[in-house]
């Protein structure tokens, strides 16, 4: 059965998860920066979708890029284009090169961050030498983490805290930003 490409446009658009195919999605207003492995399909995911039900334009690496997409190019062109970023800090957050590079480009292009400290604390976030990072590297991610943990931020403990309450609390904080930075006061 030949499918034309209007029925796939429509079948993409009505989907079981109402999102919109990626050609279709304008700029980015929020980038959620984390590890996978910890948090997308929990905080990341949800904050992902309340993001995009409250008409926000959220990237998420997992949601917003297909098969062929150029990590490094489409990661840094939504950074770059984004107003503002959560940064999702986990316990493994600090293992992952593509986590600390995202984080660094976040600082260096003086993006307003909002960091969640998910089952972590500032204290327990360190960038290691493992020896496949520059030295260059690694100062520009200790650099970065460390201008995120003096962030004012938002804690969360995902076994004993309050998921509705810490959506709404990131919701408010991001629109909160997303107006100053609209505004020009940041």
């Amino acid at each position: 059965m030949q499918r034309s490409p209007a029925l796939v446009r429509n079948f993409l658009r009505q989907g079981s998860n109402q999102i919109l195919p990626v050609k279709s999605r304008p700029p980015c207003d929020v980038f959620i920066n984390h590890r996978g492995i910890d948090t997308k399909r929990t905080v990341a995911g949800l904050l992902f979708y309340h993001f995009s039900r409250l008409n926000l334009h959220p990237f998420l690496d997992s949601k917003n890029m297909k098969p062929g997409d150029k990590l490094f190019d489409k990661i840094d062109a939504a950074i770059h284009k984004c107003k503002v970023g959560v940064a999702v800090f986990s316990p493994h957050y600090c293992e992952s090169y593509f986590c600390l590079h995202e984080l660094a480009l976040l600082m260096e292009s003086k993006k307003r961050v909002i960091p969640v400290f998910c089952n972590v604390k500032p204290s327990q976030l360190k960038v290691r030498d493992n020896g496949t990072c520059s030295p260059n590297e690694l100062q520009r991610f200790s650099w970065a983490l460390e201008e995120a943990k003096y962030t004012v931020g938002l804690p969360f403990d995902s076994c004993k805290g309050n998921w509705s309450e810490f959506l709404r609390e990131a919701s408010n904080a991001v629109l909160q930003n997303l107006v100053e930075v609209e505004e020009g006061a940041y």
